[in-house]
């Protein structure tokens, strides 16, 4: 079996780099265990919004979506939660090609949240993140980043987009494939009707965990008034829409996604950080491909999007690149690769990977969310040399 190493198509597509990443007969993957000193918990939320039809099935008159949930539990006790459904294992396994592995091979793999374990903290006291992840990923692929925000004191609403992930199991028995898939190739506008779609299922799912009517038990915890998005690859993306399309959103993450949504000449002035690798998205090397062709689409186009709402990004930001990282280092996909004794070119472990960007999406929101500077966030750090900081302005003069 060979792995492959896909650029960034389009901050979309490129999440299957990772596709022959979940190999390994006999082999149970386990995550790492989160830095924080709560125990977690973690529920699935069914949620429906009946007020729009689904954007990718033109006979579901409402948009349907699966949500995990990961926050501070009372207990470390109880049953740890499956990664996904067997299901929705052998749908990712197979949608990438990837055959004589057993197919729950990810939905074996160990977490460190309890399933359903009763929520602690204080009513109102907990900020709120929400995870989007890359296109044909589940909302599993971002599990150990939800887990340690959850053990340092956040609430993580990690999101499936129905219909853009390879499956979504539903309660009711029902597995939704990627029809989004087909559109990709025939819509010239399928990345902006992506972000737009994903900008409103978080919106709705904001709604949703701290409107009047909660969906969930422990809706109380949240502190409404500080939320934040962090997305990977086409959810990185995504977290411009979602900021531009919802003002609850007070901080927003890329990583590692080309970005579509036009942000308005008067600019986005909330925080905002780029965390991508240095392969594709160090600034001012877009000029290095020819414009337009295969290569500068999925190698170089990416940073010239960057290049772009940077200028218009007029609050906090930062622009990150991590040496050694492909696509899939910002995810759980790498270590998983890892653990099965796959390559997939990544030059940095998946464990070193996770490890910095648990680091400094973090310490972004304990910024701006919990108003408590960060020192990593405003020069290079010791413990994490292969993190940089680019100065856009300086690389796209010269």
């Amino acid at each position: 079996m060979s792995a492959r190493t896909a650029g960034d198509d389009g901050g979309m597509g490129a999440s299957a780099d990772a596709g022959d990443a979940l190999a390994g007969p006999g082999h149970t993957a386990c995550l790492p265990e989160p830095t924080g000193p709560r125990p977690v918990g973690t529920t699935s939320l069914w949620l429906t919004d009946t007020s729009r039809p689904d954007p990718w099935a033109a006979e579901v008159t409402a948009r349907e979506l699966m949500v995990s949930l990961w926050y501070p539990a009372t207990s470390p006790d109880g049953r740890r939660a499956p990664y996904m459904t067997r299901a929705e294992s052998e749908l990712q396994l197979t949608s990438r090609g990837i055959t004589g592995v057993p197919p729950d091979a990810l939905s074996t793999t160990r977490t460190n949240a309890v399933s359903d374990a009763t929520p602690a903290g204080r009513p109102r006291s907990l900020p709120l993140i929400v995870l989007s992840p890359g296109f044909t990923n589940s909302r599993s692929a971002l599990t150990a980043l939800a887990e340690d925000l959850a053990s340092h004191g956040y609430v993580v609403a990690g999101i499936d987009h129905t219909y853009e992930s390879h499956a979504t199991a539903f309660p009711d028995g029902r597995v939704t494939t990627c029809l989004a898939r087909a559109a990709r190739g025939r819509d010239e506008g399928f990345q902006e009707k992506l972000a737009a779609g994903r900008a409103a299922d978080v919106s709705f799912v904001l709604g949703g965990l701290t409107g009047a009517h909660p969906a969930w038990q422990g809706a109380g915890l949240i502190d409404p008034s500080r939320t934040a998005m962090a997305g990977h690859s086409a959810g990185g993306a995504a977290a411009i829409a979602g900021m531009l399309a919802d003002a609850r959103i007070r901080a927003g993450i890329d990583m590692d996604g080309a970005t579509c949504a036009p942000i308005p000449d008067h600019g986005l002035s909330r925080p905002f950080l780029f965390l991508g690798k240095q392969s594709n998205y160090t600034p001012g090397s877009g000029g290095a491909v020819t414009p337009g062709t295969r290569d500068w689409k999925l190698l170089r186009g990416a940073v010239t999007t960057w290049e772009r709402d940077w200028e218009l990004l007029t609050g906090w930001k930062r622009w990150l690149l991590v040496a050694g990282a492909v696509h899939a280092s910002f995810t759980d996909l790498a270590l998983l690769a890892d653990q099965s004794g796959v390559d997939i070119g990544a030059d940095l472990s998946g464990a070193r990977s996770l490890d910095i960007t648990r680091a400094y999406v973090r310490a972004f929101f304990d910024q701006h969310l919990r108003g408590k500077p960060q020192t990593l966030l405003d020069q290079p750090s010791p413990r994490y040399p292969e993190v940089t900081f680019a100065s856009p302005e300086a690389d796209t003069r010269g």
